[in-house]
Protein backbone atom coordinates (compact mmCIF):
# COMPACT_ATOMS: atom_id res chain seq x y z
CA UNK A 1 0.00 0.00 0.00
CA UNK A 2 1.30 3.29 -0.67
CA UNK A 3 1.73 5.49 2.25
CA UNK A 4 -0.19 9.16 1.76
CA UNK A 5 3.77 10.77 1.30
CA UNK A 6 4.46 8.79 -1.79
CA UNK A 7 0.85 9.33 -3.38
CA UNK A 8 1.50 13.27 -3.00
CA UNK A 9 4.79 12.86 -4.57
CA UNK A 10 3.54 10.67 -7.26
CA UNK A 11 0.84 13.19 -7.93
CA UNK A 12 3.04 16.12 -7.85
CA UNK A 13 5.34 14.16 -10.45
CA UNK A 14 2.49 13.79 -12.83
CA UNK A 15 1.65 17.48 -12.23
CA UNK A 16 4.85 18.57 -13.09
CA UNK A 17 5.03 16.50 -16.04
CA UNK A 18 1.41 17.58 -17.14
CA UNK A 19 2.06 21.06 -17.25
CA UNK A 20 5.76 20.58 -19.43
CA UNK A 21 3.63 18.74 -22.15
CA UNK A 22 0.94 21.83 -22.03
CA UNK A 23 3.66 24.31 -21.68
CA UNK A 24 5.90 23.91 -25.25
CA UNK A 25 8.92 25.64 -23.17
CA UNK A 26 8.69 23.28 -20.21
CA UNK A 27 8.72 20.07 -21.95
CA UNK A 28 12.39 18.54 -21.50
CA UNK A 29 14.21 18.48 -25.31
CA UNK A 30 13.42 16.48 -28.21
CA UNK A 31 10.10 15.80 -26.31
CA UNK A 32 7.31 15.78 -28.54
CA UNK A 33 4.26 18.18 -27.39
CA UNK A 34 1.18 16.32 -27.55
CA UNK A 35 -1.09 19.07 -28.74
CA UNK A 36 -0.96 21.05 -31.85
CA UNK A 37 0.42 24.98 -31.65
CA UNK A 38 -1.59 25.95 -34.01
CA UNK A 39 -4.68 23.92 -34.39
CA UNK A 40 -6.97 22.29 -32.70
CA UNK A 41 -8.85 24.30 -29.77
CA UNK A 42 -5.94 25.72 -28.51
CA UNK A 43 -5.21 27.49 -31.71
CA UNK A 44 -8.87 28.79 -31.53
CA UNK A 45 -8.65 30.29 -28.29
CA UNK A 46 -5.14 32.45 -29.47
CA UNK A 47 -6.75 33.43 -32.34
CA UNK A 48 -10.03 34.87 -30.38
CA UNK A 49 -7.81 36.11 -27.66
CA UNK A 50 -5.55 38.44 -30.75
CA UNK A 51 -9.03 39.39 -32.23
CA UNK A 52 -9.81 40.92 -28.41
CA UNK A 53 -6.43 42.17 -28.38
CA UNK A 54 -6.84 44.17 -31.51
CA UNK A 55 -10.63 45.54 -30.26
CA UNK A 56 -8.90 46.87 -27.00
CA UNK A 57 -6.67 48.59 -28.64
CA UNK A 58 -8.65 49.95 -31.06
CA UNK A 59 -11.26 51.02 -27.89
CA UNK A 60 -8.26 52.33 -26.07
CA UNK A 61 -7.09 54.94 -29.22
CA UNK A 62 -11.26 56.01 -29.70
CA UNK A 63 -11.42 56.46 -25.63
CA UNK A 64 -8.30 58.39 -25.54
CA UNK A 65 -8.87 60.47 -28.38
CA UNK A 66 -12.51 61.37 -26.91
CA UNK A 67 -11.53 61.86 -23.22
CA UNK A 68 -8.28 63.27 -23.40
CA UNK A 69 -9.95 66.87 -23.31
CA UNK A 70 -9.91 66.83 -19.46
CA UNK A 71 -7.99 68.92 -17.04
CA UNK A 72 -8.20 66.90 -13.86
CA UNK A 73 -6.36 63.97 -13.92
CA UNK A 74 -6.73 60.67 -12.76
CA UNK A 75 -4.19 58.71 -10.56
CA UNK A 76 -3.47 55.68 -8.66
CA UNK A 77 -4.41 53.44 -7.48
CA UNK A 78 -5.32 51.90 -10.24
CA UNK A 79 -7.51 48.51 -10.15
CA UNK A 80 -4.60 45.78 -10.20
CA UNK A 81 -5.30 42.45 -12.19
CA UNK A 82 -6.82 40.98 -9.04
CA UNK A 83 -9.50 43.79 -8.31
CA UNK A 84 -7.45 45.53 -5.31
CA UNK A 85 -6.28 49.11 -5.55
CA UNK A 86 -2.97 49.26 -6.62
CA UNK A 87 -0.72 49.11 -9.99
CA UNK A 88 -0.33 45.88 -11.83
CA UNK A 89 0.50 42.93 -9.50
CA UNK A 90 1.09 44.98 -6.41
CA UNK A 91 -1.61 46.28 -4.12
CA UNK A 92 -0.57 50.17 -2.63
CA UNK A 93 -1.88 51.42 1.01
CA UNK A 94 -4.24 53.96 -0.65
CA UNK A 95 -7.88 52.77 -1.16
CA UNK A 96 -9.39 52.95 -4.35
CA UNK A 97 -11.23 56.11 -3.89
CA UNK A 98 -12.13 58.58 -6.31
CA UNK A 99 -9.68 60.97 -7.15
CA UNK A 100 -12.26 63.86 -6.70
CA UNK A 101 -13.24 63.40 -3.49
CA UNK A 102 -16.74 63.49 -4.49
CA UNK A 103 -17.88 60.21 -3.06
CA UNK A 104 -19.87 60.52 -0.06
CA UNK A 105 -19.19 59.96 3.13
CA UNK A 106 -19.83 56.28 2.90
CA UNK A 107 -18.94 54.91 -0.19
CA UNK A 108 -16.66 56.26 -2.97
CA UNK A 109 -17.04 56.15 -6.80
CA UNK A 110 -16.26 53.10 -8.05
CA UNK A 111 -13.02 52.11 -10.37
CA UNK A 112 -12.80 49.57 -12.72
CA UNK A 113 -9.86 48.16 -14.06
CA UNK A 114 -9.43 46.07 -17.65
CA UNK A 115 -5.84 43.95 -18.03
CA UNK A 116 -4.10 42.13 -21.22
CA UNK A 117 -1.15 40.61 -20.58
CA UNK A 118 1.13 38.71 -23.43
CA UNK A 119 3.66 35.83 -21.99
CA UNK A 120 4.37 35.17 -26.04
CA UNK A 121 7.56 32.72 -24.36
CA UNK A 122 4.94 30.59 -23.11
CA UNK A 123 2.07 31.52 -25.21
CA UNK A 124 -0.29 32.90 -23.09
CA UNK A 125 -3.02 34.78 -23.03
CA UNK A 126 -4.01 36.37 -19.74
CA UNK A 127 -7.03 39.20 -19.17
CA UNK A 128 -8.92 40.06 -16.12
CA UNK A 129 -11.65 42.85 -15.23
CA UNK A 130 -11.63 44.26 -11.96
CA UNK A 131 -13.96 46.76 -9.93
CA UNK A 132 -12.76 48.32 -6.59
CA UNK A 133 -14.89 50.68 -4.07
CA UNK A 134 -14.16 52.34 -0.81
CA UNK A 135 -16.33 52.42 1.96
CA UNK A 136 -15.82 55.01 4.81
CA UNK A 137 -12.71 56.66 3.35
CA UNK A 138 -10.91 53.32 4.86
CA UNK A 139 -12.51 49.83 3.61
CA UNK A 140 -11.91 48.84 0.07
CA UNK A 141 -13.92 45.62 -1.36
CA UNK A 142 -12.88 44.57 -4.36
CA UNK A 143 -13.58 42.08 -7.22
CA UNK A 144 -11.63 40.79 -10.70
CA UNK A 145 -12.42 38.12 -12.52
CA UNK A 146 -9.21 36.46 -14.96
CA UNK A 147 -9.02 34.38 -17.98
CA UNK A 148 -5.95 32.84 -18.59
CA UNK A 149 -5.01 30.71 -22.01
CA UNK A 150 -2.33 28.72 -22.05
CA UNK A 151 -1.64 27.13 -25.12
CA UNK A 152 -1.99 23.16 -24.96
CA UNK A 153 -4.45 23.50 -21.99
CA UNK A 154 -7.44 21.77 -23.10
CA UNK A 155 -9.80 24.66 -21.70
CA UNK A 156 -9.06 27.92 -20.43
CA UNK A 157 -8.39 28.60 -16.80
CA UNK A 158 -10.57 31.25 -14.85
CA UNK A 159 -9.66 32.98 -11.39
CA UNK A 160 -12.27 34.72 -9.25
CA UNK A 161 -10.65 37.27 -6.50
CA UNK A 162 -12.68 38.86 -4.16
CA UNK A 163 -10.53 41.58 -1.91
CA UNK A 164 -10.80 43.76 1.56
CA UNK A 165 -8.34 46.02 2.35
CA UNK A 166 -8.45 48.12 5.55
CA UNK A 167 -6.63 51.93 5.61
CA UNK A 168 -5.01 51.79 9.31
CA UNK A 169 -2.80 54.92 9.04
CA UNK A 170 -3.65 57.75 6.25
CA UNK A 171 -0.67 59.08 4.46
CA UNK A 172 0.27 62.63 6.50
CA UNK A 173 -1.84 61.83 9.41
CA UNK A 174 -2.12 64.32 11.63
CA UNK A 175 -0.62 66.81 10.09
CA UNK A 176 2.61 65.20 9.83
CA UNK A 177 4.18 65.59 6.27
CA UNK A 178 7.07 62.32 6.81
CA UNK A 179 3.78 59.50 7.98
CA UNK A 180 2.79 56.89 4.75
CA UNK A 181 -0.61 55.56 4.52
CA UNK A 182 -0.05 51.55 6.10
CA UNK A 183 -3.24 49.20 5.32
CA UNK A 184 -3.59 45.73 5.64
CA UNK A 185 -5.74 43.51 3.33
CA UNK A 186 -6.62 39.85 1.76
CA UNK A 187 -7.84 38.32 -1.07
CA UNK A 188 -9.85 35.07 -1.25
CA UNK A 189 -8.78 33.50 -4.32
CA UNK A 190 -10.78 30.58 -6.30
CA UNK A 191 -9.58 29.09 -9.57
CA UNK A 192 -11.29 26.71 -12.18
CA UNK A 193 -10.26 24.00 -15.09
CA UNK A 194 -7.34 23.03 -13.61
CA UNK A 195 -6.20 19.87 -15.31
CA UNK A 196 -7.40 16.56 -13.54
CA UNK A 197 -5.20 15.24 -11.23
CA UNK A 198 -3.17 18.25 -10.52
CA UNK A 199 -2.91 17.79 -6.84
CA UNK A 200 -2.69 21.28 -5.54
CA UNK A 201 -6.35 22.91 -3.90
CA UNK A 202 -8.34 25.22 -6.27
CA UNK A 203 -9.09 28.05 -4.04
CA UNK A 204 -6.17 30.24 -1.30
CA UNK A 205 -6.01 33.38 0.56
CA UNK A 206 -3.43 36.38 0.23
CA UNK A 207 -2.82 38.44 3.77
CA UNK A 208 -0.60 41.63 2.70
CA UNK A 209 0.66 44.22 5.02
CA UNK A 210 1.70 47.56 2.29
CA UNK A 211 3.47 51.08 3.37
CA UNK A 212 2.69 54.08 0.67
CA UNK A 213 4.62 57.13 0.57
CA UNK A 214 4.66 60.46 -2.31
CA UNK A 215 7.50 61.76 -1.84
CA UNK A 216 6.95 65.66 -3.23
CA UNK A 217 10.40 67.16 -2.14
CA UNK A 218 12.32 66.18 -5.07
CA UNK A 219 12.45 67.34 -8.65
CA UNK A 220 9.74 65.34 -9.43
CA UNK A 221 7.14 63.23 -6.97
CA UNK A 222 7.88 60.02 -6.36
CA UNK A 223 5.81 57.45 -5.08
CA UNK A 224 7.30 54.58 -3.18
CA UNK A 225 5.38 51.45 -1.45
CA UNK A 226 6.59 48.39 -0.02
CA UNK A 227 4.76 45.27 1.62
CA UNK A 228 5.26 41.82 3.01
CA UNK A 229 2.85 39.20 1.41
CA UNK A 230 1.32 35.98 2.67
CA UNK A 231 0.26 33.66 0.15
CA UNK A 232 -0.43 30.21 -1.13
CA UNK A 233 -0.69 30.76 -4.49
CA UNK A 234 1.25 28.92 -7.50
CA UNK A 235 2.16 32.09 -9.87
CA UNK A 236 -0.02 34.00 -8.01
CA UNK A 237 -3.20 31.36 -8.40
CA UNK A 238 -3.61 30.54 -12.17
CA UNK A 239 -1.98 26.74 -11.53
CA UNK A 240 -3.33 26.27 -7.98
CA UNK A 241 -2.68 27.20 -4.70
CA UNK A 242 -0.28 24.53 -2.42
CA UNK A 243 -1.24 23.51 1.04
CA UNK A 244 1.54 25.50 2.73
CA UNK A 245 1.78 29.63 2.30
CA UNK A 246 5.21 31.71 1.94
CA UNK A 247 5.60 35.41 3.05
CA UNK A 248 7.49 37.36 0.31
CA UNK A 249 8.54 41.17 -0.17
CA UNK A 250 6.47 43.05 -3.27
CA UNK A 251 7.43 46.76 -3.94
CA UNK A 252 6.61 49.61 -6.22
CA UNK A 253 8.61 53.24 -7.32
CA UNK A 254 6.58 55.41 -9.93
CA UNK A 255 8.16 58.90 -10.45
CA UNK A 256 5.51 61.58 -11.86
CA UNK A 257 7.13 62.76 -14.95
CA UNK A 258 4.45 65.22 -15.60
CA UNK A 259 0.71 65.75 -14.40
CA UNK A 260 -0.44 63.13 -16.80
CA UNK A 261 2.67 60.80 -16.90
CA UNK A 262 3.54 58.08 -14.66
CA UNK A 263 6.87 55.92 -15.00
CA UNK A 264 7.74 53.32 -12.73
CA UNK A 265 8.74 49.94 -11.84
CA UNK A 266 7.12 46.88 -10.12
CA UNK A 267 8.78 43.52 -7.91
CA UNK A 268 7.21 40.93 -6.50
CA UNK A 269 9.07 38.63 -5.10
CA UNK A 270 8.26 34.42 -5.87
CA UNK A 271 6.91 32.33 -3.25
CA UNK A 272 8.67 28.93 -2.83
CA UNK A 273 6.96 25.97 -1.65
CA UNK A 274 8.70 22.12 -0.73
CA UNK A 275 7.51 21.02 -4.32
CA UNK A 276 6.87 24.17 -6.33
CA UNK A 277 8.82 27.26 -6.27
CA UNK A 278 7.70 30.77 -8.52
CA UNK A 279 10.24 32.99 -9.93
CA UNK A 280 10.30 36.60 -9.18
CA UNK A 281 7.90 38.67 -11.10
CA UNK A 282 8.97 42.66 -12.07
CA UNK A 283 7.64 44.91 -14.84
CA UNK A 284 8.47 48.70 -16.14
CA UNK A 285 5.63 50.49 -17.21
CA UNK A 286 4.22 54.14 -18.29
CA UNK A 287 0.82 55.38 -17.04
CA UNK A 288 -1.11 57.88 -19.28
CA UNK A 289 -3.80 59.89 -17.19
CA UNK A 290 -5.69 60.87 -19.75
CA UNK A 291 -8.23 62.93 -17.23
CA UNK A 292 -9.96 62.48 -14.32
CA UNK A 293 -12.05 59.42 -15.23
CA UNK A 294 -9.92 57.63 -17.70
CA UNK A 295 -5.72 56.42 -17.19
CA UNK A 296 -4.18 54.00 -19.72
CA UNK A 297 -1.12 51.65 -19.04
CA UNK A 298 1.67 49.89 -21.06
CA UNK A 299 3.98 47.85 -19.67
CA UNK A 300 6.65 45.15 -20.21
CA UNK A 301 6.63 42.31 -17.85
CA UNK A 302 9.31 39.58 -16.36
CA UNK A 303 7.58 37.09 -14.99
CA UNK A 304 10.87 34.70 -14.70
CA UNK A 305 12.87 32.26 -17.10
CA UNK A 306 10.74 29.92 -18.63
CA UNK A 307 13.40 27.48 -19.17
CA UNK A 308 14.28 27.38 -15.62
CA UNK A 309 14.31 23.80 -13.97
CA UNK A 310 14.57 25.49 -10.19
CA UNK A 311 12.05 27.96 -10.37
CA UNK A 312 8.62 28.20 -12.49
CA UNK A 313 8.89 31.07 -14.61
CA UNK A 314 6.28 31.95 -17.66
CA UNK A 315 9.23 34.15 -19.42
CA UNK A 316 8.63 37.95 -20.99
CA UNK A 317 5.70 39.64 -22.27
CA UNK A 318 3.55 42.85 -22.30
CA UNK A 319 1.04 44.40 -20.43
CA UNK A 320 -1.84 46.68 -21.24
CA UNK A 321 -5.01 48.25 -19.13
CA UNK A 322 -7.56 50.67 -19.20
CA UNK A 323 -8.23 51.75 -15.92
CA UNK A 324 -11.90 53.94 -15.32
CA UNK A 325 -12.91 56.22 -12.38
CA UNK A 326 -16.40 57.50 -12.13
Amino acid sequence: MKTPGKLKKEVVSESKRVLRDHIPDYRKKNNKSRYDQTTGTSGTTFRRNKMKLIKLVLGIAVLTITLSSGIARAGVPFTNIEGVGGVALNPLAYPASDSSGTGTQVFSKPRFGIWYVNLNDVKTDWTSIGIADTFFNRLEVSYSYETIAVSGFPENLHKNNLGAKLLLVPENAGGHNFIPAVSVGGIWKNTSDLPAGWGFDDNGTDAYLVVTKLITQLPKPVLISGGILQTSGLATGVFGYDNESDTVFFGNVDVIVTNNLVLGVEYKEGAKFKDWKNADYWNAHLAYLANKNLSLIAAYLNAGDEKSTSKFGLGEGFVLSAQYSF
